[in-house]
């Protein structure tokens, strides 16, 4: 595979409450590696992102976090990424995230990756990009956000076909499963 495919992976600065959320990372950030795919993300040395971060870089992989300079503090910006990007505000670092990926991975996480998981939803369903977005719903995390898509849309605010918008799986393989699907795609 060709290393220049990058993952945009959103998750918490936290672990959580159920010890499958950081499980999850850990397999994510090793299999992404392995799969020779660079990883791009928040940059943070804590909770998931730090757990992700570690494991693909443990492995050998390429790590670039993309960091706001205000949570380079609260969030400890990783010290030993193939790259760590500080931006000016949160705007810029979606922007730059949004950028360097090809795909996108949301793990479970705060308002912080329900936010990023919403915008990149709505930049698809803009025609901003055309980029596949995957929830990794371990633990039934995201189940209660896939029913608020739903209800949108029995509500008349979201249209049907975006629901299509986001592929639904329950391991970090089956995300990787995804990834193949989509680089064979671009061949």
């Amino acid at each position: 595979m060709n290393s220049k495919f990058s993952a945009c992976v959103f998750c918490g600065s936290s672990n959580g409450a159920n010890k499958i959320y950081s499980r999850v990372a850990e397999e994510l950030g090793t299999l992404l590696a392995n799969n020779n795919i660079d990883i791009v993300y928040g940059g943070g040395n804590t909770g998931l992102m730090g757990t992700l971060a570690n494991s693909a870089l443990a492995v050998g992989g390429n790590v670039t976090g993309v960091i706001p300079n205000f949570l380079q503090e609260s969030e400890v910006g990783h010290p030993n990424l193939t790259e760590l990007i500080v931006t000016d505000n949160m705007h810029d670092r979606k922007r730059l995230m949004y950028e360097r990926a090809d795909i996108f991975i949301s793990l479970p996480g705060g308002t912080g990756t329900f936010d990023e998981t919403i915008e990149t939803m709505t930049w698809v369903q803009l025609n901003i990009f055309n980029k596949e977005i995957i929830l990794v719903d371990v633990g039934a995390y995201w189940e209660p956000f896939l029913t608020l898509v739903k209800h949108g849309i029995k509500e008349g605010f979201i249209s049907k076909k975006n629901e299509s918008l986001l592929t639904l799986v329950k391991s970090s393989q089956q995300a990787i499963d995804v990834i193949n699907r989509v680089q064979q795609q671009k061949v």
